[in-house]
């Protein structure tokens, strides 16, 4: 393959803005203060992270599980022991996908910028009539054509990565209330701080009409994840769940599928240099969904399994955006959201409407 020396600036631009290449980005990673530290990093493995772990008796559920990250954490905590629910936007693909694991798995469809799609995968977990030990907000859309989609009038990239998760937790909180200690994982990216628009959310234009990017929409989606995490954790204050985000690092995987063919090689390119492999890759997300050493940490961000802050601008622990944004999150899908009035979730009783 030919690559022009305009195209080899734009990987090369967009290599920089991926924040496995900080130094590009402006922005630096500091272990978090106060948060138990693991001794895992970058090239630790989820088989890893998990090694002495008996899972027996746990419920997961991991959304986006066909391929990549989703389907190795949901591999890695069926051979821990745990029962693992995996979630697609095809029961077929959900379907092969579990097959294809050893252990307890059960296969659901789930499409996430559909809210009765959400409501109905949630009602068939609930029919389980079991308590929900993790719930991994691990699927993930990026567009690659450089054309906006709205779903009932707003950015696709927000309503899947973001709404579509806030109205499954929404529905499964009680389930997660009901283990003895629930854990939502929600797998946002470095992008929500390397890419994301310097002013933060934009509230007054959701379908993003204003300078889209397929990229831009994607990174604003992700710090939206952050948020919805950071703003859960504080209604979680006094239960018995938990709420934490991170970045899983960047990784070839299909993710990419909507790109243009070259702008998958590029990233195919530059991911196999800077990047993680797949079992890398899951390595967080099954560090923050097992670990001992996390049972009482809310409200977190981590990176290559560490809690870590982060420097130079950025929106990531701002708490009255995430209010805000948990407020219009609330309008935007408040026909398929329940209220909580369990003891042990008061603190979160306004969160859904009827």
């Amino acid at each position: 393959m030919t690559i022009s020396r305009r195209n080899f600036l734009k990987l090369s631009a967009a290599a920089c803005a991926t924040p496995a290449v900080s130094a590009c980005s402006g922005h630096r990673t500091i272990l978090k203060d106060g948060v138990p530290r693991s001794a895992f990093n970058a090239k630790s493995t989820a088989e890893e992270v998990t090694v002495g772990l008996d899972l027996t008796g746990k419920v997961a559920l991991v959304t986006g599980c066909t391929s990549g990250i989703g389907f190795e954490t949901m591999r890695v905590l069926a051979m821990r022991g745990a029962k693992v629910i995996g979630t697609s936007r095809s029961l077929e693909k959900a379907t092969a996908a579990v097959s294809r694991v050893d252990g307890a798995t059960l296969p659901l469809q789930l499409e996430l910028s559909d809210f009765e799609s959400v409501v109905n995968c949630a009602e068939s977990v609930r029919s389980l009539h079991s308590s929900l030990d993790m719930l991994i907000c691990n699927a993930g859309f990026l567009g690659g054509s450089g054309q906006r989609s709205l779903v009932n009038g707003v950015e696709k990239h927000f309503v899947v990565n973001h709404l579509g998760h806030f109205v499954i937790v929404n529905r499964l909180l009680d389930c997660l209330s009901g283990a003895r200690q629930g854990r939502v994982v929600v797998v946002a990216s470095g992008m929500a701080y390397s890419d994301a628009p310097a002013s933060g959310i934009q509230f007054d234009d959701l379908t993003l009409a204003q300078g889209y990017r397929d990229r831009r929409a994607y990174a604003h989606s992700k710090l939206a994840n952050v948020l919805f995490s950071l703003e859960l954790s504080r209604r979680l204050r006094g239960s018995r769940v938990t709420s934490n985000s991170l970045h899983p690092g960047m990784i070839n995987t299909e993710i990419d599928r909507h790109m243009s063919g070259f702008m998958q090689f590029g990233f195919r390119l530059f991911a196999g240099v800077f990047g993680k492999t797949i079992e890398e890759g899951a390595a967080t997300n099954c560090f923050v969904a097992t670990s001992p050493l996390l049972n009482t940490t809310n409200g977190k961000y981590f990176e290559n399994c560490n809690a870590v802050s982060i420097t130079g601008n950025h929106h990531m622990q701002d708490e009255s955006m995430a209010a805000r944004l948990w407020q219009v999150s609330e309008d935007l899908t408040k026909d398929f959201l329940v209220a909580h009035n369990l003891p042990e979730l008061q603190s979160i009783a306004h969160f859904g409407r009827h």
